[in-house]
């Protein structure tokens, strides 16, 4: 009886060995969302990590995050490092390429609670309705990983954090580029103002000196 037993583990443990092994190697998760706003903005807000804590979705989970940043201020190069609560656990972000108002390539690397290495990239399309933003995330997944596939997808996992962030990029952005029309409208305003009260408080335009007459001896 207890070969049986013995038996039937090992088979079922090789089906699951077997199962586990069928599961996709690599996965991709992708969120996009047009904003109303100049392609600069949103460029911007993600090319610089000191501006993520406007936007991150994560930065909720804990406030008490620790961060540094080393590296360039922000582009390539540019580094990210964070340390917190488990749900939030502990990383660094590189940014590996960053080409103006088209797209941005980071390395996500994962510490804790367990390690990956994954691809994230920002790419920015501008259309007639907007700049349609793309956030991606690509990894491995080891025998681990596809066995934990087999419980949690993760699209699933993160997908909503991927909208939630976007979200807000696009309030920000174009709440700013509304901000930005309204400051230029109203120095365009004010410069009109001071060149129409130059124009009408200018002095006369000199005339040229009268010619003398011819003399008579």
């Amino acid at each position: 009886m207890l070969k049986k037993v013995s038996l039937a583990l090992a088979v079922a443990i090789i089906g699951l060995a077997a199962v586990v092994a069928s599961r996709p190697s690599t996965y991709r998760v992708e969120r996009s969302i047009t904003v109303a706003a100049p392609v600069d903005l949103p460029f911007g807000i993600v090319n610089d990590f000191h501006r993520w804590k406007f936007w991150s979705p994560w930065e909720a989970h804990d406030p008490k995050m620790q961060k540094t940043f080393d590296g360039p201020y922000a582009g390539p190069g540019a580094i990210y490092s964070w340390s917190g609560n488990d749900q939030v656990g502990k990383g660094r972000m590189t940014i590996l390429e960053s080409r103006p108002y088209e797209s941005i390539r980071i390395q996500l690397e994962f510490i804790e609670p367990w390690p990956a290495t994954n691809t994230t990239t920002f790419t920015y399309q501008p259309g007639p309705e907007g700049v349609t933003v793309r956030w991606a995330m690509e990894g491995h997944n080891d025998f681990m990983g596809k066995a934990f596939s087999l419980f949690a997808d993760m699209d699933g996992m993160i997908g909503k954090d991927f909208e939630k962030g976007l979200a807000t990029i696009k309030s920000l952005t174009e709440t700013e580029a509304k901000n930005r029309l309204e400051r230029e409208a109203l120095l365009k305003a004010r410069a009109e103002a001071e060149a129409a009260k130059a124009a009408q408080g200018a002095p006369p335009a000199p005339t040229a000196p009268a010619q003398a007459g011819p003399t008579t001896p």
